[in-house]
């Protein structure tokens, strides 16, 4: 199935629209710390797809993030990725060969790969998995997952992981529509609270590196008042100073400040990759929250990225179902509003390569916070 696995310059990672599978990623990671490794494979489509098509033959790449988990072990993360997504009858075969032909590339401490798979669920392709109002019902139990996910593999070694680092569930806007047809295609409240914004004097201005200042104030409320894990400040600098301009899959980052007479109340970065926009980081103040600054923010983002050429935006990290309880209900609700389509992933799956140390990584995960890098 697989030929011609091999390491390359991160450089030369292939363009993607997947922002943490590009060489952008890479550097990001790389200037906080963390060593990383692009690969290149070669596939038979004939055993990715049911037809064979044009191509006898596929090739692509994938990112891998190496991190240590203590003094003696490491695992291999690859975030969203492979690109690649084999018909669902495929995927768990391929993903073993890969995972094997990994292996003689890996550091022999890593004990595992996680790959946070942006595949497309299973569950979320199947009618009797949706309710009569067509929420979706959501993934079954881990067994009944990994049952399905490792069905035609050699060694069933495939394992779900506790839980999932990147958001699984998002939502698309097609960005090939006008600007008028993509305000008719939200919901009322979310277009008038966009022109209530205009209407009020609320302003949106880009932003380089001397925004960050800003960004991290507004952040850091918006993380207390969430009471959500406080990232270092060098984490956003690197990712506003990233470019991999003389790479193959370069991005290019903004800092979009919200403000009402000259009063930031807003805040997010917008990163283009291909021909996708993405809304990475978000934050926002309690003052003024009847100015709707936050519509005004999504609404330019949206708009400089129709601008740049893309074809769609990602609005990346809901909750799976519109579910109160929830914590991330906030922000389907929020960005729900803006139409577009909701897409459920696979998530994380691990794929052991030291299986007592494996199962000692597991362990610990439930007595911890868990692992989580992205």
């Amino acid at each position: 199935m697989l030929a011609n696995v091999c390491l390359k310059g991160s450089e030369e990672l292939y363009a993607t629209p997947i922002l943490q599978q590009t060489a952008f990623w890479s550097e990001v990671k790389t200037s906080l710390g963390a060593h990383t490794l692009a690969v290149n494979f070669t596939s038979h489509r004939s055993d990715l797809f049911p037809t064979i098509g044009d191509r006898p033959s596929l090739q692509s790449d994938l990112l891998v993030i190496l991190q240590q988990v203590n003094r003696n072990h490491s695992l291999a993360y690859v975030p969203y990725g492979p690109e690649i997504e084999p018909s669902d009858e495929f995927q768990g075969i391929f993903l073993e060969e890969l995972s094997e032909s990994l292996r003689s590339i890996l550091p022999l401490n890593c004990i595992h790969i996680r790959y946070d798979l942006c595949w497309e669920s299973y569950w979320a392709k199947e009618k009797e998995h949706f309710d009569e109002n067509g929420v979706w019902r959501g993934e079954p139990e881990n067994h009944s997952q990994e049952f399905r996910f490792n069905f035609g593999t050699h060694h069933w070694n495939f394992k779900k992981a506790h839980s999932n680092i990147l958001p699984t569930n998002t939502i698309y806007l097609n960005l090939t529509k006008s600007k008028e047809i993509l305000l008719q295609r939200m919901k009322p409240k979310t277009r008038y609270n966009i022109k209530l914004a205009q209407r009020k004097g609320v302003t949106v201005r880009s932003m380089g590196m001397e925004g960050m200042d800003i960004w991290y104030e507004l952040y850091t409320e918006t993380a207390k008042r969430n009471h959500l894990l406080l990232n270092d400040i060098k984490y956003f600098q690197a990712v506003l100073d990233a470019r991999a301009e003389n790479s193959s899959s370069p991005a290019d980052v903004s800092l979009l400040i919200a403000e009402y007479e000259g009063k930031p109340l807003a805040a997010m970065f917008l990163v283009i990759t291909g021909n996708r926009g993405s809304y990475l980081y978000g934050a926002s103040s309690s003052l003024h929250r009847n100015l709707m600054a936050t519509y005004a923010l999504q609404w330019e983002a949206i708009t400089q990225s129709q601008q740049a050429g893309c074809t769609e935006y990602d609005m990346f990290g809901i909750s799976p179902t519109p579910d109160p309880e929830h914590p991330l209900y906030g922000l389907y609700k929020f960005k729900s509003g803006f139409g577009g389509e909701i897409y459920h992933t696979l998530g994380c799956w691990d794929y052991p390569l030291n299986k007592e140390a494996y199962t000692l990584f597991r362990a610990s995960e439930l007595c911890s916070r868990g692992y989580h890098l992205s």
